[in-house]
């Protein structure tokens, strides 16, 4: 009896340990399914496959090989080069949102947020569940790391700026030519993300005669860009969030108010017209009105300043820590409210070193050391 109950427990141990009885990673999952072999080697042309076999979870919108095949000829050889990396990387993020999200909570969705950062828009119809253009075929692949949903198609994300998405539209001619005036055209094309709410050419017609092209005048050009930068928001803000916040900081340094009316939703005064626009660098609202600043900006050098008169007795009490928190919130608010494409590229940067040093200490003087260098170049 003992050698029986010993042989019965080594057969479960034997069994426990072959690979048909683990779950495997979307990855894996996706390999032994057979036709995926092109996405397969996307993600390693893309150095995602690490990613994608970590611990999630996530849902991947899989296109098959055959998927690949209707992209136009060449394409999938051109993004597998080496200098093409990035551009396929992005494309392949925008297949992947995060979390579990089985096909139940999918057709309640009407758009998910990608780690690509765009949006896809999601519909259902009596046909079934599209997902920005591709049709899904198979749901619910269960993984140890998440969930695949099969599609038709090979979804792209938008690849054009916030500039060249407003141009190709050819209804914003007034608002680019302001901002080429004031000279954000830079900023609003550098990585962002921004969110512009952007008035259209027949919103600038209502105002005022003589009103633009005073505007457009050098020596105005300060006002000009108090008034452009009061139309932008820093990071990627989709209609659902900005409607869910009620308000937000611009970076001109005062807030506009959002909020649903009964056709719609309003930005102050003005209305939305279409929403959720996106670009390779942010998203943008459309809006029939220019908005006009109002209340006290936001003074980013006495922002600064408080932060480190709190901050210097924090940390030479011992509170490392906490000042350094105090610092990355000062630092990473001071971003929201600056146009200045290079000033916010340096942010970035020391937000990036700091958060890679572990010791609270570093970390506080690598963010005290940022600071006073922008307190040093903000107007």
């Amino acid at each position: 009896m003992r050698n029986l109950i010993s042989y019965t427990t080594a057969l479960a141990v034997v069994a426990l340990l072959t690979p048909s009885s683990r779950a495997a990673d979307i990855v894996d999952t996706a390999v032994g399914a057979g036709n995926f072999k092109t996405l397969a080697a996307a993600l390693g042309a893309a150095d995602l496959v690490d990613t994608l076999k970590g611990k999630g979870p996530f849902t991947v919108f899989a296109p098959t090989d055959e998927a690949f095949t209707k992209l136009p000829e060449g394409t999938v050889a051109t993004l597998l080069k080496p200098e093409n990396k990035a551009a396929l990387a992005s494309i392949l993020a925008y297949h992947v949102v995060p979390g579990a999200v089985m096909a139940e909570q999918v057709v309640e969705l009407s758009g998910a947020t990608t780690v690509n950062g765009q949006r896809v828009d999601i519909k259902v119809d009596d046909n079934g569940v599209m997902v920005d253009g591709a049709r899904v075929v198979t749901t619910d692949i269960k993984c140890d790391n998440g969930v695949i949903h099969v599609i038709d198609s090979v979804i792209l994300p938008a690849d054009k700026t916030i500039p060249e998405t407003a141009a190709a539209a050819e209804s914003f001619k007034t608002l680019l030519a302001a901002v080429g005036a004031a000279g954000l055209a830079e900023t609003l094309g550098s990585e962002g993300p921004f969110t512009v709410f952007a008035p259209t050419d027949e919103a600038f017609g209502v105002l005022p005669a003589g009103t633009i092209a005073t505007l457009l005048k050098p020596e105005n050009k300060q006002q000009l860009i108090d008034i452009l930068t009061y139309h932008v928001v820093a990071g990627r803000v989709y209609s659902p969030d900005a409607l869910a916040a009620k308000n937000a900081t611009t970076l001109q340094g005062t807030t506009i108010a959002i909020a649903p009316t009964e056709s719609g939703a309003s930005v102050n005064n003005a209305k939305l017209l279409t929403t959720d626009l996106d670009a390779s660098n942010g998203v943008i609202h459309v809006i029939d009105r220019v908005l006009i600043p109002t209340g006290k900006k936001v003074d980013a050098r006495k922002m600064i300043f408080d932060a480190l008169a709190s901050g210097v007795p924090m940390y030479n009490s011992g509170h490392h820590a906490s000042c350094a928190n105090l610092y990355q919130k000062t630092m990473e608010r001071v971003m929201e409210c600056t146009p200045d494409a290079k000033m916010r590229s340096q942010m970035k940067m020391v937000l990036a070193a700091a958060k890679r040093e572990r010791s609270s200490m570093e970390r506080a003087w690598i963010l005290r050391r940022g600071l006073d260098k922008m307190y040093v170049q903000l107007p």
